[in-house]
């Protein structure tokens, strides 16, 4: 069945180069083959192998399992927020699938990550909104929502409680007037519901970082509410 990061993208988790396919087989069975990568898991449930679209393949917990020892941490996120975006896993069924697996790396690690991380939280739609969110993090800046519906539009990254939302604009897609008249009428939308739209291009996240995160910080910092809520009149 297939299995790892082909069954993801069969899943439709990921896209993945499909040069290698990843399979597992039973113990002690089969032998390699050209463009196949071949796993023989000491244990794998019956309650986790499945098909989908006639395709033998890991269920989707199990393959979060299996793609734990493969990938990296933020890979691993991206994944799981999928999962849970396409309603295919929970903590839940997450929780079950890990405590059957309890010697192997990848359950530990899925648990781990499950600890830190709130799955659908972070579900990023790009590479441009994946590297400003890595800018984000490195810097230490409250992590935002992201794409999150906001009355009729959905919005890159939503700071809630600054009332903050920040729209990428890619290289090409930005370019043509159609979208530009788009972008203008998601602006004044927000502007005129007490949000603040910023607007970072690809050249500002890749080559000046350090300006997205002034200009981000700024908005913030201006935007925070007081602590402890208004002041009263007679304060």
């Amino acid at each position: 069945m297939l299995s790892h990061l082909s069954a993801a993208a069969l899943w439709a988790l990921a896209e993945v180069d499909p040069v290698v396919i990843d399979v597992t087989l039973p113990e002690r069975t089969g032998r390699k083959r050209l463009g196949l990568r071949i796993h023989r898991p000491r244990m794998l449930p019956v309650s986790q192998a499945t098909s989908h679209r006639r395709i033998p393949v890991t269920t989707p917990e199990r393959t979060l399992i299996d793609c734990a020892e493969v990938v990296g941490s933020r890979s691993l996120e991206r994944l799981l927020d999928e999962a849970y975006f396409l309603g295919y896993a929970n903590r839940c069924s997450l929780g079950l699938a890990i405590a059957r697996l309890p010697g192997r790396p990848g359950a530990a690690r899925l648990r781990r990550v499950l600890e830190r991380h709130d799955p659908g939280t972070t579900r990023t739609r790009s590479t441009l909104e994946e590297a400003l969110l890595a800018l984000i993090r490195r810097a230490g800046l409250p992590l935002p929502a992201v794409n999150i519906r906001l009355g009729p539009y959905t919005v890159d990254f939503l700071w809630p409680q600054s009332r903050i939302v920040v729209e990428t604009d890619g290289r090409a897609a930005h370019e043509r007037a159609g979208a530009r008249e788009r972008d203008y009428a998601r602006d004044a939308w927000l502007n005129s519901n007490g949000y603040r739209p910023l607007r970072f291009t690809w050249a500002q996240v890749h080559s000046r970082p350090d300006e997205v995160l002034g200009a981000l910080t700024a908005a913030l910092k201006e935007n925070d509410p007081p602590i402890g809520g208004p002041l009263s009149r007679e304060e």
